[in-house]
């Protein structure tokens, strides 16, 4: 009876133990943390775990429900060679939140630094022979997926796609903070450029965001039940990265995380915003079905029951499934030199989400990457507002005296979905009828010429 206390009393010490050491992310407990040093890999699983807790409408079945038919025309296309060789530039802006640190020092990283990332992301994308983004597997896939540094800020003036923001914090330590703050504060259509922000996670072991590498806002269906959720992350989409592990050493020397300083913690993200999951579908489940629903919906990646921290022996946690782990994958958790690959049925999944998902569907056509606009357009989208916003009955295109008129505008809902497409001949044309609209977030599209200037409109 003594022993059978005594064993009782071990057991609740330790659950008390555990239970005071949990680490919480997103309010979600984190069991993914690299035993060695003590870096999160990725907190986008907790992230989506938060988003889907905050609406009920983002459903990870109704997504794949949504993405199946669509990933499966695209595999079609790509194997009956159907599909033109089409490469997708998508703009990126990249977001570097500093505390007024000279330009590269500590988290205000320097121009070289940022564009050593984006060589490793068109490297890695691509499968580019002769980089450490290509492999000789079989399966390995170029994406045709290629990323460009946005040529004009939203204003149409010009830009090097570097948006240095001193926001007064040394380093960012809970999610509300950058959920909150920091991205809402910073962030450009993201119907119109690929958002990528990079700063300080807090080093104080005690923090939220301590040790985490980055994360990523995974896509959302469109036509799915429910608005709300597309439009309550539009001001966060995208993917925010700490700085030292953001960049390559082998192109931009500086100071990395060990491990992690080639590059993949944004191909990683980026992966995920584009409707990637990690290779063992964030489960045990060694279960292989056609579909491999029960695992990362990719069947070329073999099953795996777990993530892998490096590359310096083949590892097998699913025996009785073909093939061992794909250590090799960006999607899997591996140290940044073991990867190098993205599969065949990963590239339909992609392509599928960045034609079809709301704000991945307009980034191949955005302007971002072109010249900057010229006088007379600048002067035109320079003096663009739009009253009363938020609008009840009506929204007005505002213009300047003297200003030429636009020649056209578009309208699209949260789910990128066209609500008005109208040219414009006379000043009363710039007048948006709204009430019958439901409430929530449009992008308002106005044309000149072979450009155009997008502005939000909030409907009440």
């Amino acid at each position: 009876m003594t022993k059978k206390l005594i064993t009782l009393l071990t057991v609740l010490v330790g659950i008390h133990s555990f239970s005071q050491t949990q680490r919480l992310l997103f309010g979600t407990p984190v069991e993914k943390i690299n035993p060695t040093h003590g870096k999160i890999r990725c907190a986008t699983t907790e992230y989506e775990t938060y988003l889907q807790n905050e609406d009920a409408s983002r459903n990870t079945a109704a997504f794949e429900q949504w993405i199946a038919p669509k990933v499966e025309a695209i595999k079609t296309q790509l194997l009956s060679g159907k599909s033109a060789a089409t490469v997708v530039t998508i703009p990126v802006v990249v977001h570097v939140i500093h505390n007024g640190d000279a330009v590269g020092t500590n988290e205000n990283i320097s121009d070289a630094r940022v564009l050593s990332q984006i060589t490793v992301l068109n490297q890695d994308f691509r499968r580019m022979v002769n980089t450490n983004g290509y492999n000789t597997n079989a399966v390995g896939a170029d994406i045709e997926v290629e990323f460009c540094m946005a040529q004009r800020k939203p204003d149409g003036t010009a830009t090097n796609g570097i948006d240095r923001v001193n926001l007064g914090t040394a380093s960012w330590a809970t999610e509300s903070s950058v959920e909150g703050t920091l991205k809402p504060n910073t962030i450009w259509d993201p119907t119109q450029y690929f958002n990528i922000w990079v700063c300080a996670f807090s080093t104080s072991t005690s923090a939220e965001l301590y040790g985490v590498l980055g994360y990523a806002q995974f896509p959302y269906g469109s036509g799915l039940s429910g608005l709300s959720g597309v439009t309550n992350t539009a001001t966060t989409d995208g993917v925010i990265i700490d700085y030292r592990c953001f960049g390559s050493s082998q192109i931009a020397p500086g100071s990395y995380f060990t491990d992690y300083d080639l590059g993949r913690t944004a191909t990683h993200e980026i992966g995920h915003c584009f409707g990637l999951r990690h290779i063992w579908g964030d489960n045990s489940s060694c279960t292989v079905n056609t579909a491999d629903s029960a695992k990362d919906y990719c069947p070329d990646t073999p099953a795996a029951a777990n993530e892998n921290y490096d590359c310096a022996d083949t590892y097998d946690s699913c025996p009785a499934a073909t093939g061992n782990d794909m250590i090799e994958n960006y999607m899997d958790y591996t140290n940044d030199s073991c990867m190098n690959i993205f599969t065949l049925n990963q590239k339909a999944r992609i392509l599928a989400v960045i034609q079809n998902s709301p704000r991945r569907n307009t980034l191949p056509s955005s302007q971002a990457c072109l010249a900057p606009l010229s006088r007379s357009e600048f002067e035109l989208f320079d003096n663009l507002k739009i009253y009363p916003n938020p609008a009840q009955e009506y929204a007005i295109i505002n213009i300047s005296s003297g200003t030429d008129l636009p020649d056209a505008y578009q309208v699209c809902n949260a789910l990128g979905q066209l609500v008005v497409e109208k040219t414009v001949y006379n000043s009363t044309d710039l007048t948006i009828p709204t009430s019958e609209w439901e409430s929530g977030v449009y992008f308002v599209k106005i044309i000149k010429q072979n450009s155009s200037k997008t502005l939000q409109l909030l409907k009440k």
